[in-house]
């Protein structure tokens, strides 16, 4: 449709050029009241706060019952987040989303990286029998980006770590 087509298909609509204009304008400031500011609108001078830093919460919800204490997410881009940039945000309090360009498989092994690295009681933990050899430790470290494995008996006890 050209524009002198499209002139006429609103003038038969009984509507101008100018009140389709006004009208888009009054949608578009319905949706868009409020204030809207960019980076060069603000700038924050140095002063003295009353507000003490251990008085300041920057906690947030990211979506259902997923609460953060830092409002830092990283981007879902295979050039920003993997399992070790989650890894790093997680343990700040924020999240890093795995990105899709991986197959399924992959984005398991690297959420499987991110939720062993998570806390300090690590509850399943990759473990090898004192029968492999160290490479097998060095590949297992490497995998799950770790400093040390340990090693069990055929009973599931811990001997001693790598």
């Amino acid at each position: 449709m050209t524009a002198t087509e499209n002139r006429t298909v609103q003038s038969t609509n009984g509507a101008t050029e100018h009140q389709v204009a006004a009208e888009l304008r009054n949608i578009r400031e319905d949706k868009f009241s409020g204030l809207g500011l960019t980076f060069d609108d603000v700038l924050l001078l140095p002063a003295e706060s009353n507000v003490l830093p251990n008085e300041v919460s920057t906690a947030t919800r990211f979506a259902g019952n997923i609460h953060l204490h830092i409002p830092i997410i990283s981007s879902a881009m295979d050039t920003v987040t993997e399992g070790r940039m989650a890894i790093a945000l997680a343990r700040e309090g924020g999240i890093g989303v795995i990105h899709r360009n991986l197959s399924i498989e992959q984005q398991v092994a690297e959420i499987d990286k991110v939720k062993r690295s998570e806390s300090g009681m690590i509850v399943e933990p990759v473990t090898l029998t004192a029968d492999q050899l160290v490479s097998d430790a060095m590949a297992v470290m490497s995998h799950y980006h770790i400093s040390g494995v340990p090693i069990t008996d055929s009973e599931g006890h811990l001997v001693g770590i790598l």
